[in-house]
């Protein structure tokens, strides 16, 4: 009887585990370098997450509770003292931060559905092969992104002006009457523009998740008898389904703090107030009103919101995806 010997596998080789060290001082050694390692690769982002974020936030948070006061009717020395959370009942009973909540929520469910289905749609056009000279497609959608936000909403609101808009003109002459910046239309105009700038980013970003989409998968679906809508709807689109769920926090975290877009269009427009959104009140109680508690308070309040709208979104959707699976 002969017996063989098995090949032996050099160290280190692809599908092997790296061995454990059989000494307890090395294996302490040896955790010892990978939590310096991971120490070394994390500090740039920790560094970056304390100084632009932790640090303001901090800030913000301890100058809600202080106010700059003047005893002595005014005529006093100016300083600053604790007001625990006036500034905070100030920002909630105000029924222009109120209404700016509101209008940031109708902006948001206007704007977010039509990003992500639009962006979704356009990429499912580009991957499925019926668009030509896709190169230049994706290039044609992306270089409105590639436009600084002011000078987006400078293009339009020379587009939306009455009296030097070659687009009301062009309607005047069909006899229709638009006007872009009135009541009933300016969320519609301020989503356009948002739109017009992130509609292609965001097709760009759901297109590279459809290329990793694995190619047997589709052939698989079209052998079954899939047609093109069906292949698209049920089998890439769930293949993307942390895509979506990307692109939608991210939009709704931008949505909430609405701020170029109004703040141009309010110099054409008298239905966008000084406090049109929260980030505009925050803007105007700071740099209008010197009033450096309200604007810190406000800032923490919209913050408390994005952080729970996301933490909503990232749950419902996660439940949505145990739920299907499941199935």
């Amino acid at each position: 009887m002969t017996t063989t010997t098995p090949p032996r596998v050099p160290a280190g080789a692809p599908g092997t585990t790296a061995p454990v060290p059989a000494n307890p001082r090395a294996r302490r050694a040896a955790r010892r370098r990978r939590l310096t390692a991971c120490g070394v690769l994390m500090t740039p982002f920790f560094a970056l997450l304390v100084t632009v974020f932790l640090i303001p936030v901090g800030t913000a948070v301890r100058l809600s509770f202080y106010s700059d006061d003047q005893p002595g009717l005014g005529f006093g020395p100016e300083r600053t003292v604790f007001v625990g959370l006036r500034s905070y009942a100030a920002v909630l009973t105000d029924p222009t931060f109120l209404g700016g909540l509101g209008t940031v929520a109708l902006y948001c469910l206007v704007y977010i559905p039509l990003l992500v289905l639009g962006a979704l749609a356009l990429a499912l056009l580009l991957d499925s092969g019926a668009v030509r000279l896709r190169a230049f497609a994706q290039l044609g959608l992306f270089l409105p992104h590639a436009v600084p936000g002011i000078i987006a909403a400078l293009i339009w609101l020379y587009l939306y002006t009455p009296g030097i808009s070659p687009v009301i003109e062009l309607f005047a002459k069909a006899d229709l009457t638009i006007d872009f910046l009135g009541i009933h239309a300016v969320i519609p105009s301020i989503v356009n523009i948002a739109l017009w700038s992130n509609l292609g980013y965001n097709t760009v970003v759901f297109y590279a998740a459809l290329q990793a989409v694995p190619r047997e998968v589709i052939e698989a679906s079209v052998v079954d008898g899939a047609g093109p809508v069906r292949t698209a709807l049920q089998v890439k689109t769930p293949l993307v389904r942390a895509s979506i769920v990307m692109v939608a926090i991210f939009t709704l975290i931008w949505a909430l703090q609405l701020f170029t877009e109004p703040m141009l269009l309010s110099q054409s427009s008298p239905m966008i107030s000084s406090r049109f959104s929260p980030s505009m009140y925050i803007y105007d109680a700071a740099f209008t009103r010197n009033n450096y508690s309200l604007a810190a308070a406000a800032s923490v309040v919209l913050l408390v919101c994005t952080i729970a709208l996301s933490y909503g979104v990232t749950r419902f959707t996660s439940r949505a995806g145990n739920a299907e699976e499941a199935r």
